[in-house]
């Protein structure tokens, strides 16, 4: 594995879904033995942690047995583990357990419902923010009186909801896309260090995501035909400058696919001194 930067400088999470289904990736890395292989190449590549899926948290997306997910994410969490720092991405408690016991050192939970678990298991938990469910979140969502505000307020209770039950690391996510408009989003980007200054490690997942497509459609319209929103495969340069944008505001952790350019943009940024406000122990 390559050399880690230190945490004054926005390290890189690589997603490794182990779906059929995922927005961007469904599909390509879905058995075992592809999903390992991209998981090397992504360490190869430079990724500080590798976060492993098995069930697909798109808008719509089906829900996933335990069994199923089981089987998905820990013979990779297994061949990984010895080489990598390994999240795993899910919101079941028997797949938390058993991917921790595979090797895994963080839990990645979009629910921020596993508290409990990450303390009795002594590793760290990311709580990410996210109003309804995968298959919901995306009807009409709302806030009162604005994103900023019920998503801060939600997120600095998950950090006290963690640190009371002994979680010994929380870091927030604040859910880009999950139950969010456009335009939520966006304010949400905007206040990134308010996310910060409660004092833990923040990861930041844009990467592709609908909103870079919508933002990639506008600007490539301005030199061609008009365009609603690029392919997923066709992100990189707006995802590379979210990242960027996160990592100018603080973010400890950058959550995408592209890892050997984000690690690149990383470094620049890096040379740049930013505060973080949250030290991420492991």
């Amino acid at each position: 594995m390559t050399e880690r930067r230190t945490p004054d400088q926005t390290q890189v999470m690589g997603i490794v879904n182990v779906t059929p289904d995922s927005f961007s990736d469904g599909g390509q890395h879905f058995t075992t033995e592809s999903a390992i292989a991209h998981g090397r190449a992504l360490l190869a590549e430079g990724a500080d942690y590798l976060d492993i899926g098995g069930e697909s948290t798109r808008p719509g997306a089906r829900e996933v047995s335990e069994t199923e997910e089981l089987e998905r994410v820990v013979p990779v969490i297994e061949a990984l583990a010895n080489d990598a720092e390994v999240s795993v991405d899910t919101s079941k408690e028997a797949v938390a357990r058993d991917s921790v016991a595979a090797g895994a050192k963080i839990i990645n939970d979009v629910s921020s419902s596993l508290y409990s678990v990450a303390a009795d298991l002594g590793v760290p938990m990311i709580a990410m923010h996210m109003q309804g469910s995968p298959r919901t979140m995306q009807q009409a969502p709302t806030y009162d009186p604005d994103v900023v505000t019920v998503v801060r307020h939600e997120l600095a209770g998950a950090i006290e909801q963690g640190n009371a039950v002994g979680v010994p690391q929380m870091m927030i996510d604040p859910g880009i896309g999950f139950g969010k408009t456009a335009a939520h989003n966006m304010a949400l980007l905007a206040s990134l260090e308010t996310f910060v200054d409660l004092g833990v490690p923040v990861v930041l997942g844009v990467s592709r995501k609908s909103l870079v497509g919508a933002i990639h459609g506008r600007s490539d319209s301005t030199v061609g035909p008009p365009i609603e929103s690029t392919p997923e495969n066709d992100r990189l340069e707006g995802s590379l400058a979210l990242a960027t944008a996160g990592a100018m505001h603080g973010v400890a952790i950058v959550r995408v696919h592209d890892v050997r350019a984000t690690v690149h943009a990383m470094r620049v940024v890096g040379a740049v001194p930013i505060d973080r406000r949250g030290t991420i122990n492991l």
